[in-house]
Order: C-alpha cells, then structure tokens, then sequence
C-alpha cells in the first residue's frame, strides 16, 4: 500500500538474449509493458542500427495499410472492432503479410485507375448526350421561330454566308463572366445560348457533384473560331464535336445512349467488386494494424540493443519495478519458449548511481487523477506522488467553486450512467474525441458532482435556490414586540426591513446544516455570501499549501537531506504558519468571538492584517480584536523575517563549509604537492572498461555560485508564491460567485430556457476543472 504514495522503486537490469529468442521475449515483455530499455548505441545513427531494414518494411506494409483504410473510409464501410489483441507475427510471417498487403494494395490501385478511367469516359459521354439534346432544340426552336435571324434585314438578300458554331460544357458557375468574355473580346460578332444540365454530374477525380452548363457559340470566319476556342480554354470549358445536320445528330445520339447503358454496367460491376474487396478489408484492418505496429516497435527496440562479437547474443539494459521482477522472468522465460530456443535468457540485476525513471502505477480509477498530475510535471523518482491526495482534493476544491446541489445531482448521474455500463462502452468503440475525454474522466466527474452536492446543502443552494427543510433561524414575529418597534404602517411604508438580532426571539440560532434559507430573499445576499466565501477560500488555501509544505518533509526525510529540513521545511512552515496561518486563526477568533447581536462592532481582518505588514496599531477606525494583538503581531511578522536569511543564506554556507571538509578529507599536503586519494593512471583504466563504473554517475561538482542563485531564485519564489498563491486561492470564491450569478441572470429573464441553463452548467463546470487543476499545481510548487 505504501507504493501508492510513492513511486515505484526501480532497478536497473541487463538482458542477455539469445539472436533466435530476441525477438518472442521481447514480444512478451511489450505485454506486459513493464520496462523501459535503454539505448545502448545512442552514436550510431539511426540508418545504421541492425534491423533498420525490418523496421522500414514494417513502415511500408503500416502505409499500405493505411491507404487501405483510407478507401474503406471514403466507401462509408463500416471497420469492424472486435477488441481483439492478436499475437505477434513471427518474423517468418512477415513475408507473408508484405505479399498479401501488396496484393491488397495492387487490386485497389488497379480497380481506382479503371474506375476513375470509367468516370471519366462516362462524364464525357453524359456531357455529350446533353449537347447533342441542346443543340437540336437551340437549331430546332431558331428554324421554327420566322421572326429569328442572325442577320440584319438589309444583308437578308445577300449571299448566304456559312456560320460556324462550337458546342461544350462548362461550369455553372463561370456562366456570366464567361458570356462577358465572349462579348469584349469578340465584339460582339458571337451569338452565346445555353443552359443548364438539371443533373449534378459526378467529378471523376475528386468525386465531388458539380453543376454544368451546356452552351452553343455561332460565329463566321476563322479569326473569330480561333478566338473562341482560346476563350473557351482559358474558362476550362470542355468541347465535344457536334454535327451539322439533324440526321447525324440523331443517329450520333443513339449510340452515345448505347455506350452510356453499356458503361454504367460495368460500372456497378467495378463498384460491386470493390466493395466486396473493401467489405473483406475492413473485417481484419484493425488487427493487421496491431500486428504490423507491435513488430515495428519490436524491431525499434532490438535497435537499442548491443550485439555482441559473436553474433549470437543480443545485450539490453532495462529499467524495471522490483516488485515485478519475477512477472518480467516469466515473461522472459515464456519467450524463450515460444522462440523454440533451448538457451535460457539471462536477468541481471546492476548496480547504478544513475536517477531511476519515476513510475507509477495506476488503475482504472486513479489514472485519470494521476494524468492530472502529470500534466503539470511529474516528480522525481521515488518523491512522494501527489495522485492519492488529488483524488480528494481535486473534485473538493471543483465543488467549493460549482456549490450546486441539483447541478451536482445531475452530473453525479451522468457520470454513474459511464461507470455502471463502461464495460458495454468500451466495447463499442466510440472514436468520439470529446466522449473519450469525457469517459476517460468518469470517476473524476463522479467525485466532482458527489462533492459538489455536499457543498450545494452547505451553501443552500439547488438551482439557485434555497432549501427550507428546518425553518429559517430568523423570525419576523418578535419585531412587532414593544422591543422591535415594527407597526403594520411600518410594512406598508417601507420597501426594505431589517431585521434586529438583537431583539429578543429575532434570532433563535443558527441553521441545522448549510446556509440559513432566509439569506435567499435578503437584499445584503451577496455581501453576506461573499465575506463567507472569501474568507473559506483563505482557509482552504492555506490549508492545502501547509498540506503541501508537510508533505515535502517526507521527501527530505525519505532522501535523508537534514539540511533541507532544517534550513528549508521549519523556515518554510514557519513562515507561512507565521502570516496565513495566523490569518486563519483570527478568521476562527472573529467567528467565535462576535455573535449576530454583536457583528456591527467586529473589526475587519483585511485592515487588520494590513497593519500587521506596516506596524500600524493605532487605527481608531479598527479595534484590536483581542488584547496585545499588536505585540503578538509584531513578534509574528519578525519571526516570519528572520526565517527569510535561514532559507536565503544558511543553507548554501553549511553546504560550501562541507565541501571544503570532503575537499581536506579528500586530499593530504606533503611538501606542497597535492596527493590525491583517487586510483592511478592504470587503475583508471581498468575501472573505465569495468561494466559498473560504466554505470555510475558522477555527482555534480558543488559551485557556490550556482547554489547561492539556486537558493537565491528558490526562497524568492517561495516568499513571493505564498502571497500570490492565497491570493490565487480567492478564485474560489470568485468562481462561486459567478456560477451562482450566472445561473440568477438566466433565471431573471422572462424565460428559463433549459438550453441557456445547460449551456452555463457545462461552461461553469470546465472553468471550474481548469482551476481546479490550477489549485493542485499551486499546492505542488509550494511542495517541491
């Protein structure tokens, strides 16, 4: 149990593998995914390593594959998902993957490049029906018509003059700026019809539909065909011949019909096979895609190993948990196994000064409390781990700012709905990225709205309003008494009344549990609430950076550092205890002290407080709240300065007089000459190729400079972060605030539109998260 407040222990083992078994147990230790190899060829480039061809080979089939799903997801097939988690190949069965996604890959090329052949000819010809359609009317509608003419009445008996004409498609779109063009550069010398096709024709390339026009173009002489065709051109009108007399035309358009029947058959037919190919695809995509990854990163490992001169053994360094160091030789032993090897693999435990990558281990519930963590900085190894701490904190801290009891309800449902079927959803799979966000955070949401109901009874508040389950503390009755002077002229005469406290029977006591109910109609609500929510806000924060302070002393201890305890935990908590803390306790003194018959006379703590920094004690607008509060308060704010040198100064002399002791102890004078303790030349050579020294770490030289600023840099953020961080910390009490008045500005309109409440819950509930977040991490610098 006490790995959860800590990082697992981790050591650092080397692994002799056998070339035939390398493969299957490091296969195995991926499945169990409880080690971290070490790149023991960090100089030799990355084209270099020994199995940088398998693992290009697996790249090739992971974008073949790729382009597979690809189609599949163009054609709206659905990929099957079982959840299945295959085995890994054997690296003689790769081979036969690369030839069946090859194979695989070929057919589509080839069935796209037909298809798109066939789109393409079946475009063409759907275009050319519709000229051949147009061009006969447009012809058919000018000889019917005795009033048209392209020529002017005078030319009438002139010679008859050959008029030429173009026929093509062209966007719909182009239309009118295409006409203008036609008119500006031809002068006018051109006769344009056209119109539209009333069917979307399909893009062979891209797919997309498309709107087209089909337009006609008269003209006389080759100057103007010339200009024509350029125009048509540049505007990427497409033109299909077309001919002079009907009769062609007719029989042209008969087997333009024949061939466009005959194509859309082979085109279901293409399309069919298609999907019958993509359909099979989809089935089994997902799992290639396991197997080829798992033996690319396979393979990508092998590459962090050192071969020996043999070629028969392959080193890896490993770092693992102690505590499942007999899982990861089974796992070793399984390989071997499954290799068919008959040479056992060998585990070796080392020791090493080197720093241990830091690990935990999480389940379902705390891992996403622990991602929280990580994303502001994941500690040391083995340094107290903030997660188990988090679980409570965090969705405490959330509800504290939320303080809803029917939004806590609603969203402690939506997260038991998640937790209560998450075996089902899991099993569908949903890619939604903002419903696996979601479903990743269930417990965390669950804890939230759990807490936040609790906070919504203490404030009294569902929905904004008030609860009254015990009747108010607060009567009106005794105001009519001789003692509270109140007349029925009073009630007509006066919009706003107040309530005496100090009358006999007005105040009985205080509410059972949460907020009294009668604050929701008074008309001092907020300032009331706010004080109240202003100074829990102070309260809460210094409790959790005291919290944070406290647990850095079992870092210090863990790590044996008394320096740091003594120099850096007691000033540390002394200081803080010294201001804030104090703060806190003359927050509890003015509480107790002044009851409701006496609040009008209760000093303010922020002037109070104030005057603490300044020595100012003789403020007549603000009594001292108990007698020698002036010196208790000095000799407070003088203890606080004097642990500010302790943390600045103290530390870094002690460390550089023990550095001078190491040095004298170190090395002996005789004569002058400076002897070393360390081995000789030949001893240093042999202690470069022993396999330990090769993996101790040498501690950094100590520089009284750099730790002058490192402790310089630490004590200021320290001294500056307490007061910025209860500060900070108000933040609860602002998000309180603007949540319930958020939720009270919807509610004043003339309608409470659910959507607008909805709309507020959820965007109130991230901000909230966010802070939430900010608060842990505020802790943590105050910790570390």
């Amino acid at each position: 149990m006490g790995e959860l407040f800590r990082s697992e222990e981790m050591t650092l083992a080397q692994l002799f593998l056998q070339s035939e078994a390398a493969y299957c147990c490091v296969s195995e230790l991926g499945e169990i995914g409880m080690v971290q190899f070490r790149d023991l060829n960090p100089d030799v480039n990355v084209f270099q390593r020994k199995f940088v061809n398998e693992v290009r080979r697996c790249e090739e089939m992971d974008r073949k594959l790729r382009f597979v799903e690809k189609e599949i997801k163009k054609a709206n097939i659905p990929i099957v998902d079982t959840g299945e988690n295959p085995e890994v190949p054997f690296p003689r069965d790769m081979i036969d993957l690369e030839a069946t996604f090859e194979k695989l890959e070929n057919e589509m090329k080839e069935i796209n490049t037909n298809q798109e052949a066939l789109k393409k000819n079946f475009l063409e010809l759907t275009e050319l029906k519709h000229i051949l359609r147009r061009t006969q009317q447009f012809l058919m509608n000018l000889l019917e018509d005795p009033n048209s003419t392209l020529l002017e009445p005078m030319e009438v008996n002139r010679a008859p003059l050959r008029l030429g004409f173009v026929a093509g498609v062209i966007g719909r779109e182009r239309i009118p700026t295409f006409e203008r063009m036609l008119w500006r550069v031809c002068r006018g010398n051109v006769f344009l019809r056209q119109a539209d096709i009333e069917d979307p024709l399909e893009d062979p390339t891209s797919g997309d539909q498309v709107h087209k026009s089909v337009f006609i173009i008269f003209f006389q002489g080759d100057q103007l065909k010339n200009r024509v065709k350029k125009i048509c051109e540049g505007f990427r009108a497409t033109l299909y011949p077309c001919p002079e007399s009907p009769q062609e035309r007719k029989e042209m358009l008969a087997g333009v019909n024949a061939r466009i029947d005959d194509l859309q058959m082979v085109l279901n037919q293409t399309e069919d096979h298609r999907q019958r190919v993509l359909q099979a695809a989809a089935k089994t995509v997902r799992v290639w895609f396991i197997k080829v990854r798992k033996m690319k990163a396979i393979y990508h490992t092998l590459n962090l190993c050192n071969i020996d001169v043999t070629q028969k053994c392959l080193i890896a360094e490993i770092w693992c948990p102690v505590s499942d160091m007999d899982s990861i030789q089974f796992a070793l032993r399984r390989g071997t196994e499954k290799s068919g090897s008959t040479v056992p693999s060998i585990l070796n435990r080392m020791q090493t000064r080197q720093t241990p990558p830091t690990f935990n281990k999480t389940n379902k519930f705390t891992s996403g409390f622990q991602n929280i963590v990580d994303a502001y900085g994941i500690g040391n190894y083995r340094e107290i781990n903030p997660a188990p701490y988090t679980i409570i904190t965090f969705p405490f801290l959330f509800a504290v700012m939320f303080g809803d009891l029917g939004h806590g309800v609603l969203m402690t449902c939506a997260a038991l709905y998640l937790v209560l079927r998450e075996s089902r959803l899991i099993a569908q799979k949903n890619d939604n990225e903002m419903f696996s966000m979601v479903f990743a955070g269930r417990y965390i949401i669950l804890l939230m709205g759990i807490f936040s109901i609790y906070t919504g009874i203490i404030y009294n508040d569902c929905f904004s309003k008030s609860l009254n389950l015990f009747g108010s503390g607060w009567s009106v009755r005794p105001m009519f008494s001789p003692n509270g002077n109140w007349t029925f002229d009073t009630l007509n005469q006066s919009r706003v009344l107040q309530l005496d406290p100090a009358v006999d029977g007005v105040f009985k006591g205080p509410y059972p549990i949460g907020i009294d109910p009668i604050w929701n109609i008074a008309t001092n609500k907020l300032t009331f609430l706010n004080s109240f929510k202003m100074k829990m806000s102070v309260i809460l924060g210094v409790i959790h950076m005291l919290f944070g302070v406290a647990l850095s002393l079992f870092n210090h201890l863990y790590f044996q550092k008394p320096l740091n305890i003594y120099f850096g935990f007691i000033p540390e908590i002394v200081f803080m205890s010294c201001l804030f803390g104090y703060l806190v306790i003359i927050i509890f003194y003015k509480w107790v002290s002044y009851t409701a018959r006496t609040s009008r006379d209760a000093p303010s703590l922020l002037i109070a407080f104030i005057n603490m920094f300044l020595f100012n004690y003789g403020d007549p607008t603000n009594k001292p709240l108990y007698t020698g509060q002036s010196v208790v308060q000095s000799f407070l704010v003088i203890i606080a300065l004097a642990c500010v040198p302790v943390m600045l100064v103290v530390k870094t002399l002690v460390l550089r007089r023990q550095h001078m002791w190491r040095r004298q102890l170190g090395t002996q004078n005789f004569g002058g000459i400076r002897v070393g303790n360390g081995p000789t030349e030949d001893e240093a050579g042999i202690i470069e190729h022993d396999q330990l020294a090769q993996q101790t770490e040498e501690e950094p030289e100590f520089n009284f400079t750099d730790e002058a600023v490192h402790q310089a840099i630490h004590t200021i953020e320290y001294c500056l972060g307490c007061i910025s961080n209860t500060a900070s910390y108000l933040r609860l009490w602002a998000l309180s605030l603007a949540h319930a008045r958020s939720i009270i500005q919807c509610a004043g309109s003339k309608s409470y539109p659910l959507p607008c409440d909805s709309f507020i819950h959820a965007f109130q509930s991230c901000d909230c998260c966010c802070y939430g977040g900010h608060f842990e991490y505020r802790s943590r610098i105050i910790q570390y």
